[in-house]
């Protein structure tokens, strides 16, 4: 299994915030990448690395990020041997390719063939969360049916709604559709989906397909992963697992 963390955006409204602020306590943080902001003892992404490179569950960790962050995300990856960079060669938030296309772009770049981890690069979950539980969520839907893959939820507030994609599902945690910041009272469920879903190597190609049929819609119907999954419920079997179901405690 291969992870990708999608690292190519440009937090346009984070160092927009940096900048406006008086205070100077954040001064340090201008012109930095939200993935490599530190988050405790190091980077907000090295702890997703050192996650998934302690679970077994990948062998490879692909990294998409853009020109301008490249040298910086290449630095910090030369204390991670299970981590390769790509860019996607643009330079600002006005030329940004999107977050499905950066994913397309690492599958043909990296020639991957195997399932996918992907996860956002400003995405990031407590200590007692378990990729192990995720993991063999994930082979019993694969021992079910081979085109079978996985998303996270975790319950949010009435009023969060308008602020995430919501999944519906059905008795057997399928997803049936996924709405994108729906108003309360448009769903019943309170299902959030964060950036982290693991694509079976199937569903791969089917990338190609959704970016040919989106190559003439704006940006904003590419950039979003979330895009890319609701576009493909009707077409492959989505199951679901809680978040809270997938912790350390849990288990235990």
């Amino acid at each position: 299994m291969k992870a990708v963390i999608l690292a190519a955006g440009y937090g346009t409204r984070l160092q927009r915030d940096i900048e406006n602020d008086t205070s100077g306590r954040f001064r340090n943080l201008s012109g930095i990448a939200k993935p490599l902001l530190p988050v405790g003892y190091c980077a907000l992404i090295s702890h997703w690395v050192q996650a998934l490179n302690a679970s077994g569950s990948v062998n490879t960790i692909y990294v998409v990020t853009n020109a301008l962050y490249h040298k910086a995300f290449e630095k910090w990856a030369l204390d991670f041997p299970i981590v390769k960079v790509l860019s996607d060669g643009t330079r600002s938030n006005e030329d940004r390719l999107g977050a499905v296309t950066c994913l397309q772009l690492s599958v043909k770049h990296f020639k991957i063939e195997d399932h996918v981890i992907v996860i956002g690069g400003d995405t990031l979950f407590k200590e007692d969360f378990s990729l192990s539980d995720v993991k063999e969520r994930f082979s019993d839907l694969q021992a079910h049916c081979e085109d079978s893959c996985l998303v996270l939820s975790y319950q949010c507030k009435d009023q969060e709604t308008g602020m995430y994609g919501i999944l519906e599902v059905d008795e057997h945690l399928r997803v049936l559709s996924m709405k994108e910041k729906p108003p309360p009272s448009e769903t019943k469920s309170r299902r959030a989906c964060p950036c982290f879903y693991l694509f079976c190597k199937r569903s791969l190609p089917l990338l190609d397909v959704f970016l040919d049929e989106k190559k003439e819609a704006p940006i904003e119907e590419k950039d979003a992963p979330g895009n890319f999954l609701a576009w493909l419920i009707s077409r492959y079997y989505l199951g679901l697992i809680n978040i809270p179901d997938c912790t350390k405690k849990k288990r235990k």
